[in-house]
């Protein structure tokens, strides 16, 4: 019996996900601005197949953040200069729902999605940080629930305005004059709770029909979000239980809201340090953890609780009990750290450690991080992953080496692309225009 297919993708945050990544010897100091480094990681990507390329990003910093998010490139603009320099893997960015405008930013990714020739992807967030609001003029933070509310009108527009020309609405007959067949133009109109939005959109579809939406929700609003509009939806990686729960869960919303489960991928995150033998992934996990100070520790778990700072509470005494600071930022995060946190009567200190230099679920050795990625895919804990090394440098360059080729083998794994758009790579339904197919279903009819 054949194997279930794992999809890969590979986020790229500077010289790695480790928040002191940059001090490793292995690691492009300067990986966040370095284009040439994010161009090999790309074409070293595509070459070993991975569906697509994930940049993440965020519209606060104050000189607590971590470092690499300090100075970093934007990521549409990345991806748009990524575009013609690859073929096959898919290109997906960042954009805030809550800080940006729809009608500009579904033409960005409208523009990257020509560029690229339908390789483009949306990672919709709602932006977590309170600090953000006072780098726009749109007045304070919104509630997370209010968030979650306005994304949904974000990509009810976006979506709307990719469906503004039909697919072959540009005639372009030079002896007629007809530049475009005016019945297949459409007028969006959008009136909602937030947005209005007349359009149309300046910019035709693509060979994919629209990007593909990337989401990570975790929380209860974020899960039926995910299930409402998610194609592929991203989760930490925590157990083959927890994970499991989530992708079921994920899976019947979505069938729930009329979709097929098939329409949203689930892909957790893949952070393994990884060796040849297992005491070199122990001696590695030590190497990492070595990177960063306790005081820096505590700036990164404060993060996520809005910077709360943390150095006012003793080291070695049991985690703070914080009340609900930081249920408007990254709310199932913070809830899932004070839980593990009060569950195992951690300290400060370890917990903060923890936070900052984690050892993933999957560390191991090759085989063990192999077999481990083909149990969670074939049991339905995962459609497959997305690759955020700690580091990179030798773990990226290990992880092809040695990791890909053992999946090969196993029949879970192939580099070769099953299409041209990123897609037809997920193995996702070309997303067809609205009023084509409302005309389709008029026929038929």
């Amino acid at each position: 019996m054949s194997r279930k297919q794992i999809k890969l993708g590979l986020l790229i945050q500077g010289p790695g996900s480790h928040p002191y990544s940059w001090r490793a010897d292995d690691a492009v100091i300067d990986g966040s601005i370095n284009f040439e480094y994010y161009l090999d990681v790309t074409r070293r990507a595509e070459a070993a197949g991975f569906e697509f390329l994930f940049i993440a990003d965020g519209v606060h910093i104050n000189e607590k953040s971590i470092p690499h998010f300090l100075n970093r490139f934007e990521p549409l603009t990345l991806l748009s200069a990524l575009a013609p320099l690859t073929s096959r893997i898919g290109l997906a960015g960042t954009v805030s729902t809550t800080y940006s405008e729809p009608y500009n930013v579904s033409r960005q990714l409208a523009t990257i999605d020509q560029i690229s020739r339908g390789r483009a992807g949306w990672n919709v967030v709602t932006t977590p940080l309170e600090g953000s609001a006072g780098n726009f003029s749109k007045g304070n933070h919104p509630e997370h629930s209010t968030r979650y509310k306005m994304a949904g009108e974000y990509i009810e527009v976006a979506q709307g305005l990719w469906d503004s020309w039909e697919d072959d609405a540009f005639v372009r007959n030079r002896e007629t004059g007809e530049f475009f067949d005016r019945d297949k133009l459409h007028t969006l109109d959008y009136r909602g709770e937030f947005f209005n939005i007349k359009g149309p959109l300046n910019i035709q579809r693509s060979r994919q029909g629209q990007p593909v939406i990337f989401q990570a929700g975790a929380s209860k609003t974020g899960r039926e979000f995910a299930a409402k509009y998610g194609e592929a939806v991203f989760t930490h990686a925590q157990s083959f239980e927890t994970n499991k729960e989530y992708y079921d869960d994920i899976k019947e919303q979505a069938v729930k809201n009329g979709r097929k489960k098939e329409d949203v991928l689930i892909l957790p995150s893949l952070s393994p340090i990884i060796g040849e033998t297992e005491e070199i992934v122990a001696a590695r996990h030590e190497e990492i953890k070595n990177l960063i100070t306790i005081d820096k520790a505590l700036e990164v778990l404060g993060r996520f609780f809005d910077h709360y700072d943390f150095s006012v509470h003793p080291l070695d005494e049991p985690f703070p009990d914080i009340g609900d600071i930081g249920k408007n930022s990254f709310r199932s995060t913070t809830d899932n750290i004070k839980r593990k946190a009060f569950e195992h009567a951690s300290t400060l200190r370890e917990v903060a450690l923890e936070t900052a230099s984690p050892k993933d679920v999957f560390s191991g050795t090759y085989r063990q991080v192999a077999d481990k990625m083909i149990e969670w895919v074939e049991n339905g804990a995962a459609d497959g992953f997305v690759f955020t090394p700690q580091i990179f440098g030798s773990q990226y360059d290990e992880f092809l080496a040695h990791v890909i080729p053992l999946l090969e083998e196993e029949g879970s794994y192939t580099r070769a692309y099953a299409g041209e758009t990123l897609r037809e790579n997920l193995g996702l339904d070309f997303r067809e225009n609205r009023y084509t197919k409302e005309k389709a279903g008029n026929v038929k009819a």
